[in-house]
């Protein structure tokens, strides 16, 4: 399968793209029945929402231990990472043969899967979970160039409620200030520069199947779980091959799987 010219070039434009239906209801399915299980139980490596909110700026970038930093048994997982090395089917996705063309187009090289980052099952649990701040995931990565981006697959209903991702389109082309981040290198919301851009956000609710992928430089955030059910999603990133990654930082320490 394939990209059509129209699909390409909104991705190139706007720095996301929305592919409905994508995976279908039995792969979703299993997928979500081992998410379940080792979120149940709390496996290791993941974060909390304790770590997530706790965690420095610093600690983001450098530290290559992805084990929780919060030890109580009382917590709310915000995410399983790792996932890759963790079951088959977790795999299976990660190497799926039906999205590798879209993502050879997108990138326009060779498709390398970057362990190091996201990686993971994303949750929002309800009332235990936190709003996701305006941000580019590129931020903390340590790579000799930008052409990264993030496979987001939903695993049930994802929308307004429940925190779905809101995107600034074409934020992955524009350059900003230093003035217009804040703390951990988030996109003040407050900042006039940045207000009547942050008017400009998109959302689409998704469905499970449906598949969001978007560039390692778009800013996108997401809203605390405001209903009764868990929002249950996987991300991974890949890279161009073209892209390396820089030695002797946390981005190194992982695994990186080329994609014929």
């Amino acid at each position: 399968m394939e990209l059509t010219k129209d699909e390409l070039e909104e991705f190139k434009l706007n720095g996301f793209l929305l592919l409905r239906n994508f995976v279908d209801k039995l792969e979703c399915d299993k997928i979500l029945d081992v998410a379940l299980v080792h979120l149940k139980h709390k496996i290791e490596p993941i974060e909390t929402e304790i770590d997530y909110g706790n965690k420095s700026q610093e600690y983001r970038t450098e530290v290559t231990d992805y084990h929780s930093i919060e030890k109580k048994r009382e917590i709310t997982v915000r995410r399983l990472r790792q996932v890759y090395d963790r079951d088959i089917v977790f795999k299976n996705w990660m190497e799926n043969k039906k999205i590798r063309p879209i993502l050879k187009q997108i990138l326009e090289d060779d498709v390398v899967i970057t362990l190091a980052h996201h990686n993971s099952i994303m949750t929002k649990m309800p009332y235990g979970s936190t709003e996701t701040s305006w941000h580019q995931d590129r931020r903390y990565w340590s790579y000799d160039g930008d052409n990264l981006v993030s496979v987001w697959l939903a695993l049930g209903e994802e929308n307004a409620e429940n925190g779905v991702l809101e995107f600034i389109p074409k934020s992955h082309k524009m350059n900003f200030s230093k003035e217009q981040f804040g703390e951990k290198e988030y996109f003040e919301t407050t900042n006039p520069l940045n207000m009547s851009l942050i008017e400009t956000k998109k959302s689409y609710n998704l469905n499970r199947g449906d598949v969001v992928i978007f560039h390692s430089k778009l800013l996108h955030r997401a809203n605390a779980n405001h209903s009764n059910s868990p929002k249950i999603s996987f991300v991974y990133t890949i890279k161009g091959k073209s892209v390396n990654v820089l030695k002797n930082s946390r981005s190194a320490q992982y695994s990186e799987i080329f994609l014929d």
